[in-house]
């Protein structure tokens, strides 16, 4: 499982997370009309998938033994041929391993929420695209088997591009499908890779910690906001989900807190103006404000 870190506030300080409100930039939002997304890990929930495919692909390919899982998961958000390499072992193991995963698509779901939140930025506007460490094909078969590739503008995979992730090929070019400038833009990614290719195309790194992703490693690499869940995007784009007026993720309102946000700037917001999304569970830290310190603190996971 994931690890998060308990209770760091959207202010840079520390209380227990039982107490502690997600702060969000809502009253104007953050001002992005592009939205590019990482897909396992941010979209969909491959991790048991994958985890069977490789142990397939490597008991055939490399033979009896433990299959080095918890190394190659060290590594997602990259190409998988990359992966082989940067582990030294046999490019041979890609074949059975998209047979695998072919084989076993249909055991892969969305989290939840996030259809509802594609569906909500779609119907508002945004320009929407996957910019994956998969090959394209297999992106788009899997997606469109979930329903939800029609709300995509584009789908790209890393064997679509010059150089995958981390490199910035893949976040460029979708700027360029999508006609959009870096400055309009953010990425949504659930590793250290997304980030990186994301700053490296001048646009918004964003962390997604609600898959299996390792909080505190993602967190050490300073992204520029923090999500806890789907619907936190559209808090920080200002956007209440479909169906609700301003509130919390789940459409009740809650007051706002008694500690002033961060303006995209830095700059603190009036509490009158920062609207609540969800609060946490508990051991569950709140959404970052962008432009608001990322503190570290007691980290925990399960």
């Amino acid at each position: 499982m994931g690890t998060e870190p308990d209770g760091n506030r959207a202010d840079g300080g520390f209380g227990p997370p039982e107490t502690v409100q997600a702060r969000l930039v809502a009253a104007g939002g953050i001002r992005r009309r592009t939205v590019i997304f990482d897909l396992d890990g941010v979209l969909v929930d491959s991790f048991g998938v994958m985890r069977q495919a490789f142990t397939i692909a490597y008991a055939e390919v490399v033979g009896p033994g433990e299959p080095p899982f918890e190394e190659y998961e060290r590594h997602l958000g990259r190409y998988f041929p990359d992966i082989m390499r940067i582990m030294n072992l046999p490019l041979e193991m890609e074949e059975p391993f998209v047979r695998e995963s072919y084989r076993l698509a249909r055991e892969v779901v969305l989290f939840d929420g996030v259809a509802d939140m594609l569906r909500t930025l779609r119907e508002r506007g945004y320009g929407l695209a996957v910019a994956t460490g998969k090959a394209g094909p297999r992106a788009r078969h899997l997606l469109g088997e979930l329903g939800v590739l029609g709300l995509f503008d584009h789908v790209l995979g890393s064997d679509e591009i010059p150089r995958p992730k981390p490199a910035p090929d893949i976040v460029l070019r979708a700027l360029d499908l999508l006609g959009a400038e870096p400055g309009e833009a953010m990425m949504i990614g659930d590793a250290v890779a997304d980030l990186d290719s994301a700053r490296g195309a001048g646009v918004m790194a964003v962390a997604a910690l609600w898959g299996e992703t390792d909080g505190v490693e993602l967190i050490a690499a300073e992204p520029d906001a923090i999500l806890h869940r789907p619907a936190d995007l559209l808090a920080l784009l200002g956007e209440s989900p479909a169906g609700f007026g301003p509130g919390s993720a789940d459409g009740s309102t809650r007051p706002a807190p008694d500690v002033p946000a961060a303006r995209s700037d830095g700059s603190p917001v009036p509490p009158t103006a920062v609207a609540t999304a969800a609060v946490p569970p508990a051991g569950l830290a709140p959404p970052v404000a962008a432009g608001a310190p990322v503190a570290g603190g007691v980290l925990s996971g399960d």
